[in-house]
């Protein structure tokens, strides 16, 4: 969790404007850099331009303008000390007034029970305890808040001020305020050494030591005597709650108080964690905008629709009287091919509107499929009846195939949690220099790379986060952050086609392959790919935004200088273990028998000893596995009910006379458009098992290489924001005042003709070195 969050979630919810403002701190770190950043390259272009200056070199200024930098973060720092210090003292003096009148009142309470006092004696209970108003006259401070537990109003209160009970609960909303403020000076202390270290780190300054000693030690609610002063004053709280309630036995009621002050930490974090998570939510979401609910009147109320429920609402029926209407309507000649092929519509339909999440419409698919018995027997002659329906599709749908995602995910999880993926690409990219056009192509590269082995969902989110620092230091009209970010999305998804892991398309391929190719043939004809596609994808955009003439150079990116631990060695064998056994899988058949089984190997090598726990199984992308797994029942079913066959041989007297290049670009065009709407999975499950059936029914049989071509054209589909998460991810990243790097346009402008200079690489180079395996 990052510092800023940290800090908010450990926060009292009602100071929470009197803590070290973190966050606004840190942007004027990062506004510090960039100007230093843009003096030097100002002064400094003409020495360094080829040579590129070294990571120090680019961060140091004249003497005046480090003092004057210097002088203003330290008043940044002093305003907020002041308030700091401002709200302390108040605090103090108002918690210490409530418990002197506690400890007052506890000591006539525990006189009154031994029957040492007089009955005229009272007890001095506060009204408005344990946040009333403070003597202090500041006007920039707030009003005290009411405690829940006491009302001014209730006429029962001064009544019963000798009432056990209430001093209970005195003494247990004192003890959690002072808690509360004793949390207040530990988070406000760590605070200030974080954004100091982080504004030496940035500036390559020596500032922390100097305010650390000459500004926060010796401010009020730092200094030792306070701190002392505010842990006898919780000690003398405890003593009391024994005194009341545990009959004197001081360890059981400190374990008491500290179970009501974990309670009000809970609750008070759980409102702070859901207003978090309601921002992430808002920065996350992707251009959707609710806009104003239409409101219906109903008998049992006022019903408020937004529009995109009512254009889901109106897709959904529509996708039902079809599929109704299908099964209805004898389109061939068997009654089994007649429903398969409402499923498969319905299906579609569902998949390409999104009206339910991706991978609920896949799990309706298997009941669609078990109680519309549209399964038949092995030898084709008889309708299969539910039970048995029901043990085929459950038997195929989990297939090795989902053990190679799972083995997948195994090795992406250990590579991102170990750090290893980071470190990898910050070493590469410490190399690319501070030229935009190299920093380009080296990011470009870096972030296929990544897509190979941790999936081209997680590779963006790594390489985006990676960039930042080059980014808050870009001048705020630089063409070269958007030609970044969007150069990042589109390699991203040429590196869906990297590897067998590297997007779920690719194991739907592999399932309607066979044989399935082994790594070293998916390399073979893959990487060829994604290089050529990626230097002329970096052609265009330097073409299109002209980085250098904008920006001529940037800050370089640091490599990590954490030392290399036993657990990433461990993990990078066994990955370099299990991805040699994958390319050598045919080798081994007799072995392990299938690349599933050898996907067990890293599960157990990484959750075995613990490097991978419960929850990191729990992260997995499960709906993509439901997602592949549902799209394999519906290709069972297909391909049973004689469905697959059938259409085949229609497509196969449109294509007669054509050979497997043209097939090849003709399905090519279709996925291209196809995967550039809806997902590039949802293409692949929809699209592959056909052309698998077609590519068997040639002349000259060769499934295996329109499968595999159009798989990598899945990936190549990239024009629109929607198509695919690494476009939908760099379309949601934001600068610092908020503002969108891309827009829709952006990928209009560069999407679309990558997509069809990738589309021309995989026809001709992807076609040739398919042809060269004998595919």
């Amino acid at each position: 969790m990052k510092f800023s969050h940290q800090l908010q979630f450990n926060a009292v919810p009602d100071w929470a404007d009197y803590y070290l403002p973190y966050s606004n701190l840190k942007k004027l770190v990062y506004s510090t850099e960039r100007d230093r950043v843009a003096a030097y390259g100002a002064h400094r272009l003409s020495d360094d331009y080829e040579r590129g200056p070294s990571e120090r070199t680019a961060l140091i200024s004249d003497t005046d303008t480090v003092e004057r930098e210097n002088s203003r973060f330290i008043a940044a720092l002093d305003q907020s000390l002041d308030k700091i210090v401002k709200f302390y003292v108040k605090k103090e003096h108002e918690l210490y007034n409530e418990s002197d009148e506690l400890m007052h009142d506890v000591g006539k309470f525990d006189g009154l029970e031994n029957g040492n006092s007089n009955d005229d004696d009272h007890l001095h209970v506060s009204s408005d305890f344990p946040r009333r108003e403070s003597t202090t006259c500041d006007d920039d401070l707030p009003p005290n808040i009411i405690s829940q537990n006491v009302s001014e109003s209730d006429p029962t209160l001064l009544s019963a001020s000798h009432d056990k009970s209430e001093l209970h609960k005195r003494t247990i909303d004192l003890f959690v305020l002072l808690s509360e403020l004793k949390s207040f000076v530990a988070l406000n202390q760590t605070a200030f050494s974080k954004i100091l270290k982080k504004y030496d780190k940035i500036t390559h300054s020596n500032l922390k030591r100097y305010y650390v000693l000459n500004h926060v030690g010796p401010a009020y609610p730092f200094k030792g005597a306070t701190k002392q002063k505010l842990n006898e004053r919780i000690q003398q709280t405890e003593r009391a709650y024994a005194t009341l309630v545990t009959d004197g036995d001081l360890d059981l009621a400190i374990t008491d108080l500290k179970t009501h002050l974990r309670e009000r930490i809970v609750w008070e974090r759980n409102m702070v964690w859901r207003d978090m998570i309601g921002q992430e939510r808002k920065v996350q979401t992707v251009g959707v905008s609710e806009g104003k609910p239409i409101s219906l009147r109903t008998p049992c109320g006022t019903l408020q629709l937004h529009r995109d429920q009512v254009i889901q609402g109106l897709f959904l029926a529509i996708s039902l009287a079809v599929f109704a209407l299908l099964t209805k309507v004898n389109l061939f000649d068997q009654p089994e091919q007649n429903l398969c092929f409402a499923i498969l519509v319905f299906a579609s339909m569902l998949w390409a509107g999104e009206v339910m999440p991706l991978f609920v419409t896949a799990l309706v698919v298997p009941f669609l499929i078990v109680i519309l018995r549209v399964m038949r027997s092995e030898d084709g002659t008889e309708r299969l009846d539910a039970p048995d329906a029901t043990k085929r599709v459950f038997a195929s749908m989990f297939s090795p195939v989902i053990m190679l995602l799972l083995g997948g995910f195994a090795i992406a999880g250990a590579l991102s949690k170990f750090g290893i993926a980071k470190s990898m690409a910050t070493f590469v990219l410490s190399k690319a220099g501070t030229r935009p056009n190299r920093v380009l192509l080296v990011n470009m590269f870096v972030a296929t790379i990544a897509s190979m082995w941790i999936s081209n969902v997680a590779a963006p989110v790594l390489c985006f986060s990676l960039i930042q620092p080059i980014l808050r230091t870009l001048p705020v009209d630089s063409s070269f952050g958007p030609c970044l970010i969007i150069g990042i999305a589109l390699s991203s998804n040429l590196g869906g086609m990297a590897s067998p892991i590297s997007s779920p398309q690719n194991v739907i391929a592999i399932q309607n392959m066979n044989p399935p190719p082994s790594w070293g043939e998916w390399f073979f004809a893959a990487l060829p790919l994604c290089i050529i596609g990626n230097i002329i994808i970096w052609l265009w955009l330097l073409w299109n935004y002209k980085p250098e003439k904008h920006t001529p150079q940037i800050h370089a990116i640091r490599a990590s200088n954490d030392p290399v631990t036993f657990t990433q060695i461990y993990v990078g064998l066994v990955t370099l273990v299990t991805i040699v056994l994958w390319c050598l899988a045919h080798t081994y058949e007799g072995v392990f028998g299938d690349m599933g089984v050898i996907a067990i190997i890293p599960l157990i090598a990484f959750f075995g000893p613990g490097l991978l726990t419960k929850d990191d199984f729990n992260n997995f992308l499960w709906n993509v596995i439901m997602l592949a797994m549902g799209g394999i029942a519906l290709g069972k079913a297909v391909e049973s009910s004689g469905l697959l066959q059938t259409i085949a041989t229609h497509i196969e007297e449109l294509v007669t006379g054509m050979t497997a290049f043209e097939i090849l670009f003709v399905f090519s065009c279709l996925v291209l458009v196809m995967a550039t709407f809806i997902s590039h999975t949802v293409a692949a499950l929809i699209v592959l098992p056909i052309v698998a059936e077609v590519g068997s029914r040639l002349d000259d049989p060769r499934p295996r290489l329109l499968v595999m071509g159009t798989a990598f054209m899945c990936s190549s589909a990239m024009g629109l924001p929607v198509s695919g998460f690494p476009n939908m991810n760099a379309i949601s990243q934001e600068n610092e005042l908020g503002q969108p790097y891309l827009s829709t346009k952006d990928f209009i402008m560069n999407g679309i003709p990558s997509s069809v200079f990738a589309m021309f690489c995989v026809t001709t180079l992807g076609y040739g070195l398919m042809s060269l395996m004998g595919y």
